[in-house]
């Protein structure tokens, strides 16, 4: 399960980077907390940061059981193709909305690959 231990502390580095580009962008756009809104460019950071926290609440657990179930090596493969899907979400996000597609198809179906894969391992060991 080591693969997939590192994999989960990737994507959350990943998710704390964003953090940061959101912290930074809040200094470059004069956006002071606790706000959430402001210039277009500050709001597709923020964006980008808080949709990457929504697929990470169904990525850790998915990846986890499906390691446990199926394999740790292919849980560890879909997590890197997990994490590389939203390094493209953001980096179209934050560059312009229209562009953070590719990325968002990426990492949905991962999870999903990973959530389906993940139940049928489950079941397949309760048989």
């Amino acid at each position: 399960m080591e693969p997939v231990f590192i994999v989960i502390v990737l994507a959350l580095i990943e998710y704390s980077v964003l953090g940061v580009l959101v912290g930074r962008a809040r200094s470059v756009h004069g956006v002071k907390a606790p706000a959430t809104t402001g210039p277009e460019a500050f709001e597709r950071v923020h964006r980008a940061h808080q949709n990457t926290l929504e697929a990470l609440i169904v990525f850790v657990p998915a990846v986890w059981i499906f390691g446990m179930y199926v394999s740790p090596l292919w849980a560890a493969g879909l997590g890197i193709v997990f994490i590389i899907g939203r390094a493209l979400y953001a980096r179209g996000y934050i560059t312009a909305a229209e562009k953070r597609g590719p990325g968002a198809v990426t990492s949905f179906l991962t999870n999903y690959v990973l959530m389906l894969g993940g139940l049928v391992g489950v079941i397949m060991a309760m048989l």
